[in-house]
């Protein structure tokens, strides 16, 4: 595989450009070009010689959307193909206050948490910073969007793969992502979701991004979490709950936690009470998610009366707290599933 000139800087394309040859302006166009979600080749106001010595070092479109499945309340899930032939998946949900993309950080996963897709295969790789940015650039061109006015407003690192464990390319991806002149997406705007990797959250907190922090709990009790999220036997709840702190205390960011209600394992009153005691005080919202079942994890999501129960004891302990609209549900919403399902030929 070639290299991705969607990693690069603003003043490291810049460069590039000198270095071929190039005017210095030729950077802006070329920079233009990219946050417009084209390829090196569609980009009319750069000479063909030039796009020719971009091309022989560079993918000219290093992601691309392979499939596209839309669900009856107007989610769209893409199947992304890369340039060496992996595919990742993606999410574009449409709210009242703007278009969240849920991008994927690596292809696969090896966390393994026993409710999602994603990591049923394993870890392949990660992604590099351009191919993450790149899901967004084509999807807000998809949708008409432009550098200056966004289709894609708001961004959420829950797809595919732990960002944190491909901690590099993900700081470049933030930078890159939120820069003026290019999407500019705020990274206020932005949500991280982590399976809790304590120290990678403590050098987030010092990097000067601050986007929102969301840690996927699911359970408040250390034995019981490690059943389902096998990364919680190496960082305990108390080690991240201090790392979180810091990241309040560096950011002024209140931080998010993640809760799929599972039917028969974290929904009931005992587990309300056992996390309120845990959360009850802090800086903190915590985001309940009815499960989308994965026809290859044995588990099953709680139902709507047995999740509104279980927010109505979070408020009333005065927890923050929201039950999240249920969105993709027909169309394999869950990171993961689609392709799962497409590697298995279905």
């Amino acid at each position: 595989m070639k290299e991705i000139l969607q990693d690069l800087s603003f003043e490291e394309m810049e460069s590039l450009v000198l270095s071929l040859g190039e005017k210095k302006y030729r950077a802006a166009q070329l920079w233009r070009g990219l946050m417009q979600g084209k390829k090196i080749s569609d980009i009319t106001d750069l000479s063909k010689a030039f796009k020719a010595k971009l091309l022989e070092r560079f993918e000219d479109e290093p992601v691309r959307i392979a499939e596209t499945l839309t669900s009856s309340d107007g989610t769209e899930k893409y199947l992304f193909a890369l340039a060496d032939g992996n595919i990742i998946e993606g999410v574009f949900m449409r709210y009242k206050y703007g278009n969240t993309q849920c991008v994927s950080t690596q292809v696969g996963c090896r966390m393994n948490c026993a409710f999602c897709a994603s990591g049923l295969g394993g870890l392949v790789r990660d992604l590099t910073a351009g191919e993450i940015l790149s899901q967004i650039l084509v999807v807000n061109a998809l949708h008409g969007g432009t550098p200056e006015k966004r289709a894609v407003t708001n961004v959420v690192l829950m797809g595919s793969g732990e960002p944190l464990d491909n901690y590099g390319n993900t700081v470049r991806f933030l930078r890159n992502v939120s820069r003026e002149g290019g999407i500019g997406i705020s990274p206020r705007n932005i949500s991280l979701s982590t399976c809790g990797i304590v120290p990678k959250m403590y050098a987030l907190a010092d990097e000067g991004i601050p986007v929102n922090l969301t840690v996927s709990l699911h359970n408040a009790d250390d034995e019981e979490r490690a059943r389902i999220m096998p990364a919680a036997k190496a960082y305990k709840i108390a080690d991240i709950l201090k790392a979180c702190d810091y990241y309040f205390e560096k950011t002024g960011r209140r931080y998010i936690f993640e809760y799929s209600l599972i039917h028969g394992e974290n929904a009931d009153r005992q587990h309300a009470e056992k996390l309120i005691s845990v959360l009850k005080g802090r800086p903190c919202h915590v985001n309940l998610i009815r499960l989308n079942e994965v026809k290859e994890r044995a588990l099953s999501g709680a139902d709507e009366k047995e999740a509104y129960r279980f927010l109505g004891m979070l408020e009333k302990a005065g927890l923050s707290a929201t039950l999240r609209r249920r969105t993709g549900a027909d169309i394999g919403g869950a990171c993961g599933q689609l392709r799962a399902s497409r590697l298995k030929g279905e």
